[in-house]
């Protein structure tokens, strides 16, 4: 079930952030996506906060800047020439990257096929990179840089170092302390960019179109960052760090699905390197 609710709204916020593209910058929408998740959090932030050990506050950080921050403007920056389709396809990455951080740096075993899967998700990547195209919010035509998938792998990579450090050096918090108390850190200082560092309050007042944007803006915060957060930080409690984000078979489905809904191409390529990443990703969960 969490696995399911997850898929249906981390799938759908690549549509979002594209939509919110159209008006406000990537800077502008991944500062908005975590100032806006955390202000909504900020009561049970400052509910929890006491309770909270010193020595967690070093990895709540690292998980709050390396799996929520930095992701947030990498992905919209990537979506600038990536359709938002594309985008939730190379998503898949997560896993491969989440077994991967784990084997290097926290003991997780790495066997034959698992090594297999990380192979096979990686020259799919390839394949969607070198031939898959793109076509994003600033190449409407189709014709952009589909090398701006690099992005989202390292983003992707950014989520699986994120995702050990939740499951190995913040057990026994609740979901919502890790998901308050995370945001509360990295909140103050990507509002503080918003406001003093962007020109988002004067598009806001004067952009045609900019209160929609916003909109997108605001339930894909609230949707994908802070509900989804909590509901991830809860699965991956009661699991173990790969089967969490097994969530990524599933959104590139509802990725997909939004995009052509939208009115995005999806080539033969497309299909065939997402094959590939998802077959890569099916095997890593699969091998002993």
């Amino acid at each position: 079930m969490l696995l399911l609710a997850l898929a249906a709204i981390w799938g759908t916020s690549f549509i979002l952030m594209k939509k919110g593209l159209l008006v406000f910058s990537a800077m502008e929408l991944g500062a908005t996506r975590v100032s806006v998740a955390a202000l909504l959090l900020l009561p049970f932030a400052l509910r929890h906060v006491g309770t909270v050990e010193r020595s967690r506050f070093k990895w709540l950080a690292v998980s709050g800047v390396v799996g929520t921050l930095i992701p947030a403007f990498l992905f919209a920056y990537a979506e600038t020439k990536l359709a938002s389709g594309l985008a939730g396809v190379l998503n898949a990455l997560t896993a491969v990257f989440t077994l991967l951080v784990g084997a290097l740096l926290f003991g997780q075993r790495l066997t034959g096929l698992r090594v297999l899967g990380i192979v096979l998700g990686l020259v799919g990547t390839v394949v969607m990179l070198l031939l898959g195209g793109s076509g994003g919010t600033d190449t409407p035509t189709g014709e952009g840089n589909a090398w701006y998938g690099i992005y989202i792998l390292i983003a992707t990579i950014c989520y699986g170092v994120s995702v050990n450090v939740i499951k190995h050096k913040l057990g026994g918090m609740t979901p919502m302390a890790v998901t308050a108390v995370l945001l509360l850190l990295i909140g103050g200082p990507a509002l503080a960019y918003l406001l003093l560092g962007t020109g988002f309050l004067h598009k806001l007042a004067t952009a045609p179109g900019a209160w929609v944007a916003f909109g997108y803006i605001a339930l894909l915060a609230t949707m994908s960052t802070a509900v989804a957060m909590v509901l991830f930080n809860k699965l991956i409690q009661q699991s173990t760090a790969l089967f969490a984000s097994s969530s990524t078979y599933f959104i590139p489905v509802v990725a997909l699905a939004w995009g052509a809904f939208d009115g995005e191409a999806f080539n033969l390529w497309h299909l065939l390197g997402m094959g590939v990443i998802l077959v890569g990703v099916l095997i890593i969960h699969r091998a002993k």
